[in-house]
Order: C-alpha cells, then structure tokens, then sequence
C-alpha cells in the first residue's frame, strides 16, 4: 500500500496534467474534425486547405483551454512568448496531419470521405504526442514557486 500512495504522491501532477490535456485536447479534436469535414465536404476546400483552417480553429481553443485550465500552476512567461511559442509548435505538429493527409490523399489516391478522415485521426494522433512534450518542455514552464490552490481568508493567520 505504500508503494502505491508514494507512486500516486510522484506522480499525481503528471496524472492530473494529462486528465486535463486529454479533456481540452478531445474537445479540439471534435473541433478540428467537425471543421475539416466542414471545409472539405462541406465548402468543398481541398484537403490540406481544410486542414490548415480546422487546425487554426481547434489550436486557439486548445491554447486558451491549456493556458487558463490545465498549465495555470505553471510559470506564466507572458502571454507574446506562450502564444508564439505554442502556435510554432502547433505549427510543426499540423505537418504531421498534413503529411499524412497529402500522402493518402496524392500518393495512395484515397480521396473519399472516410480515407480523408481515418489520415486526419492519424496525423491528429501523431501530433498530438509530439504537442504535449512540447508544451511542458518550452510553452507551459514549470512553477519557479509553488501556486497556491487556496488563497487564505481575509483576517485569518496561517501558520508556516
């Protein structure tokens, strides 16, 4: 038993911090699926088109979500930076989407529907790996101080 509580004691920011990135990071993915269907089928955009704006879309709630929900313990390093930094990362993980999609799409010659939709989960999946490491190594710093979960009541002494 206490092997588990001094593992779940190591371990539980991470566990938390994950729980809260996969919460934000399957609203996104309805997002950028619901777009790119949109923009695809619906609109009639070409694949990597679509993509690039259904990317724009969920990324922007993705970051809002993360910064203010899942990383607010984290370092704040000033809003320019973060949003500079995380949208260059999102930049790099939509060339997984969009490599995956260009290669079903131009290479294999599966242009329909579902072909298009299993690339964009795919290139989703692959993205997404490389966008939680990289948001905790270079977007969302770890605290240099601890955060407070509570802030103390007015008039009452804490003891340190």
């Amino acid at each position: 038993m206490d092997l588990a509580k001094r593992l779940y004691e190591r371990f539980a920011s991470l566990v938390h911090e994950l729980a809260k990135f996969g919460s934000i990071g399957a609203i996104a993915f309805v997002l950028d699926t619901g777009a790119y269907n949109l923009f695809l089928l619906g609109v009639g955009l070409g694949p990597l088109t679509s993509k690039v704006f259904a990317t724009t879309i969920s990324a922007t709630f993705a970051y809002l979500g993360n910064r203010y929900w899942t990383f607010r313990h984290r370092e704040q390093s000033g809003l320019g930076r973060e949003y500079f930094l995380f949208f260059l990362l999102n930049g790099i993980a939509l060339l997984f989407g969009l490599l995956v999609i260009g290669f079903t799409t131009y290479t294999l010659h599966l242009d329909d529907g579902l072909s298009a939709n299993i690339a964009n989960i795919i290139g989703v999946g692959l993205g997404t790996l490389f966008r939680f490491w990289s948001y905790k190594k270079w977007v969302f710093l770890e605290a240099t101080e601890p955060i407070p979960v509570e802030l103390p009541e007015a008039g009452v002494k804490q003891d340190r």
